[in-house]
């Protein structure tokens, strides 16, 4: 089974992209909605995750207080390293049994996996090929604050917290252009046929 990545900063558009991907038949995995789901569901990630960053990183009813947590972690690389140390590990191993449900599966030409940090925590080095959304830095900021209620001072640490646009395009063996002016269905079209290895 091909497993296919794919990445892009915050806010450039990754899941509108995932979406075209979906309406082909490709399934795909979340990776933050399924570390949400671990973070909450798994006892040795939640106690490690308490003893990082205390008690104030989850809620009484048990589920991961995001805010709390991205206060502590945005803007401290050594925090970030740490809790993706504690959660990644966990949602690789998640993500790879998810791709093997699809090994028999005649009608799956290739599964996609969609996080945010493939490139900076290496994930991508196991899979198939690198699919990178790029976006211009000032269309992600105003769509995160406006997605997020977040201040401008908020985006930019979450941005400051990944690698650098260019650098994840330097690695990509797909680039979709999310600019506002670029149409997506072609792009993701033309990606998929050379996935399939179809003309049309």
């Amino acid at each position: 089974m091909k497993i296919i990545g794919l990445t892009g900063g915050i806010g450039s558009g990754k899941t509108t992209v995932c979406k075209i991907f979906e309406s082909l038949g490709i399934p795909i995995y979340y990776a933050d909605t399924e570390a949400k789901k671990i973070m909450t569901s798994n006892p040795q990630v939640k106690s490690r995750v308490k003893v990082l960053l205390g008690h104030e990183a989850y809620h009484k009813n048990g589920k991961p207080d995001r805010k709390y947590i991205a206060e502590k972690i945005f803007g401290d690389k050594s925090l970030l390293a740490q809790i993706s140390a504690i959660v990644h590990p966990a949602v690789r191993t998640s993500a790879e049994r998810w791709a093997k449900s699809f090994a028999s599966d005649s009608n799956v030409p290739y599964v996609l996996q969609e996080a945010a940090l493939l490139v900076e925590n290496g994930s991508y080095k196991a899979l198939t090929s690198l699919i990178v959304v790029t976006c211009p830095e000032e269309i992600r900021i105003k769509r995160v604050m406006l997605r997020d209620d977040l201040t401008y001072d908020e985006v930019m640490k979450k941005i400051k917290s990944q690698l650098p646009e260019e650098e994840k395009v330097r690695i990509a063996d797909f680039i979709i252009k999310n600019d506002g002016k670029s149409l997506l269905i072609p792009q993701v079209m033309d990606i998929h046929r050379k996935l399939t290895g179809r003309k049309s």
